[in-house]
């Protein structure tokens, strides 16, 4: 992995940037608005198109190079004012030098009178790493993707249909990575049918490359000092060039939802609420179910959970999930009361053992310093305000949140009705209707549902057979103490201490597989001392720990519920037996892609196996399975998707059966 850095400008005597790397100017130095409104907005014929969305609808824009966002909040402002109220824009843009947030606020900045939109998109700017970052803005009504990267890495990855391109690198003879065939391939694979695409350059060698690509482009008036642009619309992929790679059947789209928008979510933890609000979000009407008295009581409810980043420096599909989620996460915090709900007070993990050390010093090669920082020994206790025997990784995005008062904060979205001591114990399909029942009692029904109950969904008949497995684990929570106010960061090792939330720390937390008692113990108490020692001896001497006693100390259990892979399981559910005969020939041949259409239980879906990294993967799942609800671009790369996607494991299962077969 490459690390991303931000654009390098210099500005100009009015204020305006330019790009140092490839020599150019990111709009135009006459009116850069009319430019846009003109080259973008016109010839994709945006107003009309926006003018004509049903309630429900949906315009999906795609843009080669972000750059200060200016298209993108032109595009918005058009669309604020020609929309119908439950129209929604999803609006996906590359981008392989992003502005740091000063350089793009004070760009934006030159535009006084997209300012409402400007101050929205700098608020959810935040955590912009490498990879796909969802910023959510409007209360959903507006969807901004970013694809953080080189474009012929990021486009390939992405699963979309787009109405409208804009195609906006820098020009062509300063930057012409951004106009080869390969690219404009990309852009027709995304292309939606009847797709538009307009861009500034009027090159004859671009024109005829996009319209080999399957675009019918034409010249047009310019504007300004351009005498002349292109605009076009897509016919169809070109007969004579090898079609694109479809998805294996057992990752593609389900068929689209087209009846009554409303959705059962069953489990009113992280997963559960993140699911509701990210459908609440696209105008769904959600129950959800809770077996407790409230929300938050299992797993999701301690008091203080840390967004922990454990990464790898080699790109896998866990660490690139890490990444985007962890920015989406840190997006969302900002609508929560900061000291209380969440501290962005930054995460240290200690580099506490050569393999350790060793790990981190790849990540810090991996990754830009703006994500993660290696700090020596004296670094680190500055920055955590305590002793420590160790240097380690610095992530000052990072820190400790109140994972109920997320919670809260979903479930509270309109459109979501929330039914406590509601205990689902069974799922039956009655006609186009789910029903969930509690023995006797009928609890709920509607087209839809999401499981995402942690390890209880293998209650259901359908996810019975996953490979979800428990993992019991506690917390210990420590009176602040006057000396050990001076914690500054959250500090991890094999367990975790943060700073104090309403005058107490966590600590913890242990792992034990084989105990199905949620009773706090002694023993796990004693043991989450341990851990702190092993943190900081300086922070245990602080707490007073050698004067606490394991049984007088208070904290809570809970279940974490993971994967074999510690990947979520995301995504719609298949039936097993259906599934197993559909694609037997797996079992003889794992290489051959059988084209039977999987056998969908329809609209059943499933939001599990987050393991302890709930925090940072819950909620962009939940945009991930409304995405795969709505039919909307997926906010994950799609090898992401598909190896969080709850049929890997019934294909696994097939495929290895056969090497047990051959086996010697």
């Amino acid at each position: 992995m490459n690390p991303v850095t931000h654009a390098q400008l210099d500005w100009d005597d009015q204020g305006r940037p330019h790009s140092r790397v490839f020599d150019d100017v990111y709009f135009s130095d006459q009116s850069g608005l009319e430019e846009t409104r003109y080259v973008f907005l016109q010839q994709n014929r945006l107003q009309e198109r926006f003018a004509a969305l049903p309630a429900g609808g949906r315009l999906v824009i795609g843009e080669t190079g972000f750059g200060t966002g200016l298209n993108f909040l032109c595009a918005w402002q058009l669309f604020e004012q020609h929309a119908v109220a439950g129209a929604r824009l999803h609006f996906v843009s590359v981008e392989k030098y992003p502005l740091s947030p000063v350089d793009l606020q004070r760009a934006l900045a030159l535009w006084p009178e997209l300012a409402p939109f400007a101050e929205q998109l700098l608020a959810q700017y935040i955590a912009i790493h490498q990879g796909f970052q969802r910023l959510v803005l409007d209360n959903g009504r507006v969807t901004l993707t970013l694809l953080i990267g080189d474009a012929l890495e990021q486009l390939p990855q992405l699963d979309a249909q787009i109405d409208a391109w804009f195609l906006d690198g820098f020009a062509p003879a300063k930057n012409p990575e951004m106009w080869t065939a390969e690219l404009f391939a990309e852009l027709a694979r995304l292309a939606a049918p009847g797709s538009t695409i307009s861009t500034f350059t009027s090159t004859g060698w671009v024109r005829r490359l996009i319209n080999a690509a399957g675009f019918k482009m034409k010249r047009t008036p310019g504007i300004g000092h351009k005498w002349e642009i292109l605009r076009g619309e897509f016919l169809g992929w070109p007969a004579e060039t090898p079609a694109p790679v479809a998805a294996k059947p057992w990752f593609a789209r389900p068929p689209a939802h087209n009846g009554k928008r409303h959705a059962l979510v069953i489990g009113g933890g992280l997963a559960g609420c993140a699911s509701a609000a990210s459908l609440a979000a696209r105008g769904w009407q959600v129950s959800l179910l809770e077996r407790h008295d409230g929300l938050a009581q299992e797993a999701s409810g301690n008091p203080q959970g840390v967004l922990y980043l454990k990464l790898s420096a080699h790109g896998t599909a866990l660490s690139q999930m890490i990444v985007s989620g962890f920015g989406h996460t840190r997006r969302l915090l900002e609508h929560l009361q900061r000291g209380v709900d969440w501290d962005g007070c930054g995460v240290l993990q200690l580099g506490f053992n050569a393999k350790e050390a060793e790990r981190q010093a790849k990540l810090a090669e991996a990754f830009a310093p703006a994500l993660l920082q290696l700090l020596d020994r004296d670094q680190a206790q500055i920055r955590a305000g305590v002793g420590l025997e160790h240097g380690g990784l610095f992530f000052p995005e990072g820190g400790w949140v109140h994972p109920p008062a997320l919670c809260q904060w979903q479930a509270s979205q309109p459109g979501i009705e929330v039914h406590a001591h509601h205990d689902v114990l069974e799922l039956r399909k009655v006609g186009a209707q789910w029903q969930a029942w509690d023995g006797d009692r009928l609890l709920a029904s509607a087209p839809v549902v999401v499981l995402a109950g942690a390890a209880e969904v293998k209650r259901f008949a359908a996810s019975a057979e996953l490979p979800l497995k428990r993992i019991r684990g506690q917390i210990t929570r420590l009176p602040q103490t006057a000396d050990s106010q001076a914690l500054a960061t959250v500090v991890c090792a094999e367990g975790y201490v943060a700073p104090a939330r309403l005058g107490e720390h966590t600590l913890g937390a242990s792992f034990d597989f084989n105990n199905d008692d949620l009773t706090p113990t002694a023993a796990e108490h004693a043991g989450n001392l341990e851990l702190l020692q092993e943190i900081s001896p300086d922070l245990a001497q602080r707490l007073h720990a050698a004067d606490l006693a394991a049984d007088t100390l208070e904290g809570r259990a809970a279940f974490r519920c993971t994967s074999p892979d510690y990947l979520p399981i995301v995504g719609p559910l298949a039936d097993t037996l259906a599934f197993a005969r559909a694609y037997d020939v797996l079992r003889k041949d794992a290489r051959h892609t059988p084209q039977a259409t999987c056998p969908w239980l329809d609209g059943l879906y499933l939001n599990s196996g987050h393991g302890s990294r709930g925090l940072i993967t819950a909620p962009l799942s939940g945009e991930l399975l409304a995405a795969w609800l709505d039919n909307e671009p997926l906010p994950l790369p799609r090898s992401v998707a598909e190896a969080c996607h709850p049929n890997r494991f019934a294909v696994r299962a097939l495929v290895r059966s056969n090497v047990a077969k051959t086996a010697p």
